[in-house]
């Protein structure tokens, strides 16, 4: 596998293929995860409940969505949120995933 990976451009988000992706509760972790910790975020450092071929495939699609970016920092491959073009892109999207919601009664 090649050590770069196509990042959306901001004219190229999708807001189906943003939705999607966080549809899924693991993926919704990894961006609030990322959202919570205010820096990038090496793909094991993350509290997942799956292993890490399917950790992989949760990235991919994060990062197919626009969602986050990665890369590399020697052999070890970072994440980092895309909250400034999300937020240009839908704004206030990210900080209604983001927010923790109060629980139900």
């Amino acid at each position: 596998m090649g050590r770069t990976s196509h990042h959306p451009e901001l004219s190229e988000f999708d807001l189906q293929q943003v939705l999607e992706a966080l549809v899924d509760p693991v993926r919704r972790s990894i961006v609030q995860q990322l959202d919570a910790a205010g820096h990038d975020i090496k793909c094991g450092d993350f509290d997942l409940s799956v292993h890490k071929s399917t950790a992989t495939h949760h990235f991919k699609v994060l990062r197919e969505a626009g969602l986050i970016r990665q890369y590399y920092v020697g052999t070890s491959r970072l994440n980092t949120l895309r909250r400034e073009d999300l937020d240009q892109a839908f704004p206030g999207l990210l900080t209604a995933i983001t927010t923790p919601q109060p629980a139900a009664h």
